[in-house]
């Protein structure tokens, strides 16, 4: 099997690491990293709890190539808290009981805080649409729409 040698920037911090042609971002961020927060769920794209931010644009790691990410900006849940202080997401998701079980909840977040990033007052709708290809089959969503509401407001 081929290895190659890629560089990650994973929440501000580079990685040096060899991995196979065939491992997936998810597995190089959750196995060689040890950042265990991002989910592996479904492995078909379909329930998004993989999700992080590539180059600040949400990304199923589940179906991207470690070495599709060399040179690349990637951001994970572990990436949200800055120097002691929850992201707003996290904030709201507390606040509002945007998660139950938890599984989805660190893809929904990243999700979520990509679509603050661009848009600081977005509507019910355009939270849903954004959403959209993250599941969750705990909270009914209405909570987290709340929750990003919730960040969307602490964050302005």
């Amino acid at each position: 099997m081929s290895t190659h040698r890629i560089e990650l920037t994973v929440n501000g911090t580079v990685y040096a690491i060899e991995v196979e042609s065939r491992l997936l971002l998810v597995h190089a961020i959750r196995e060689n990293l040890r950042l265990t927060g991002t989910h592996i769920g479904c492995d078909t794209t379909h329930c998004g709890a993989c999700t992080v931010l590539v180059d600040g644009v949400p990304t199923k790691s589940c179906t991207m190539l470690a070495v599709q990410a060399d040179g690349h900006q990637i951001r994970t849940v572990e990436g949200l808290e800055q120097a002691g202080k929850l992201h707003p997401v996290q904030e709201g998701f507390i606040e509002k009981h945007g998660l139950q079980c938890g599984y989805c909840t660190p893809g929904m977040m990243m999700t979520c805080s990509a679509l603050l990033e661009h848009n600081k007052n977005p509507s019910e709708l355009e939270i849903r649409e954004a959403i959209s290809g993250n599941l969750c089959r705990c909270t009914g969503y209405n909570n987290i729409v709340k929750a990003v509401q919730f960040a969307a407001e602490r964050s302005r």
